[in-house]
């Protein structure tokens, strides 16, 4: 039972179980709107505009958004983006059950979706502390957290790929708009007691510069920071391409490109599970470096598949690299960050991981246009490595000043 150990708690236990059902809709949503772009277009480079479009706001807002959370209730923050994300998807399904949709409304609802986002993600990542009332039991309830996404990404994919089929996006965009009314409720069943948010008489930019004071005198904290931007940017964007994998070099259809977007999920679920398993004290560094290897190792095995069956083992792989890289660094950000600059801290890890991934989608989306889909993932898996090689020199580096200024603390300053 240690691997549910944070379900004891009342209002994470909600929270999971409401962002649990939640999420099958959201997968399903993503799913159906990168084959509706992609079956009305053809265009990788459009692809890659939409996922742009529905990430850049985290780029531009996330440190505005970590000072406003920091200021405000971070629970009334969240009950009001999840029901904006309610009516964003509910406008989504309307459109195209009336016909009425073309890539400009659906790049206009994508860039809403990242405006609401930008400030959603920081606030329920802010707000996760203060789920659990024993703060042990805090780097269980994030792996948890992450087992509910990634599962929600194995079993809506699927279903999505079922729907698809059957009967249309509308449909997967209606069950995503009715799957918000679980997590609203859940949200209105929680007992928090949270401290009131100090109301700084200090300007909002003040507040920006400090949080970026503290990461810049923190280099274990920005290092983490620096290596998800760095991958997200040069090896994440591959997500952007699997429609692309199904469609043109396996020549399948809607359901085939859930295959993979569910193999993705199998491989981030079985990180999860296994981030849930860990005991505390484990050196997230290191995991950090192992799973970030094997997910670029898994890009490459992804781009030279000459099979289906090889191509959704190595996509199963990159799932679980990539889940546990993320996971590995949300915690060690959670738990090493002074409360006062946790929003601020986190709001960085967003805008380093959503914020450089529409870039990065954007770049790749117009690469693969040209190169062809297997030399780009080939390269993004070699950008992997070399992400990994920098990081690990670097951290020899910061290992080594420790060691210096230990060494002048007990010689000069006792």
């Amino acid at each position: 039972m240690s691997v549910f150990r944070s379900l004891k708690h009342h209002n994470f236990r909600l929270h999971f179980i409401g962002q649990a059902i939640s999420l099958i809709g959201t997968w399903m949503q993503r799913v159906a709107i990168s084959w509706l772009v992609y079956r009305i277009t053809g265009s990788a480079l459009l692809l890659g505009l939409v996922t742009f479009l529905s990430l850049i706001p985290s780029l531009v807002l996330a440190p505005f958004a970590g000072s406003f959370i920091d200021r405000h209730n971070k629970f009334k923050v969240v009950m009001v983006t999840q029901i904006a994300l309610m009516v964003q998807a509910g406008v989504l399904a309307a459109m195209v059950w009336l016909n009425y949709y073309s890539m400009i409304w659906i790049s206009v609802l994508s860039l809403a979706q990242g405006l609401i986002n930008a400030f959603d993600t920081t606030a329920r990542q802010a707000l996760m502390v203060d789920l659990v009332d024993d703060k042990e039991d805090l780097p269980n309830a994030i792996a948890l957290n992450s087992s509910a996404f990634n599962a929600a990404r194995l079993v809506g994919p699927a279903l999505a790929g079922i729907i698809l089929s059957s009967f249309g996006e509308d449909i997967c965009f209606l069950i995503n708009f009715l799957s918000f009314i679980a997590v609203i409720c859940c949200l209105v069943m929680m007992k928090l007691a949270l401290i009131p948010a100090s109301r700084s008489d200090v300007n909002i930019w003040a507040d920006l510069r400090k949080g970026y004071d503290y990461l810049r005198e923190s280099p274990d904290l920005s290092s983490l920071i620096l290596l998800l931007a760095a991958s997200s940017l040069l090896v994440i964007p591959y997500t952007t391409l699997l429609p692309v994998f199904a469609k043109d070099v396996f020549h399948g259809d809607a359901t085939t490109f859930s295959w993979f977007e569910s193999a993705a999920g199998l491989g981030a679920l079985f990180g999860a599970v296994f981030m849930a398993t860990l005991k505390p004290g484990r050196d997230l560094i290191r995991l950090t470096i192992l799973s970030s290897t094997v997910f670029a190792v898994a890009l490459l095995g992804l781009a030279v598949s000459s099979s289906i069956v090889l191509a959704l083992a190595a996509t199963a792989a990159t799932g679980g690299g990539l889940m546990i890289q993320n996971s590995a660094i949300n915690t060690y950000l959670q738990t090493h960050a002074s409360s006062e600059m946790r929003a601020r801290t986190l709001s960085y890890y967003i805008m380093s991981y959503q914020g450089m991934l529409p870039i990065g989608s954007l770049v790749i989306g117009y690469l693969a246009h040209y190169f062809g889909v297997g030399v780009v993932v080939f390269a993004e898996g070699i950008m992997g490595i070399l992400i990994v090689l920098v990081f690990m020199l670097h951290q020899r580096g910061i290992s080594h000043w420790i060691r210096v200024l230990h060494v002048i603390r007990l010689r000069y300053l006792r």
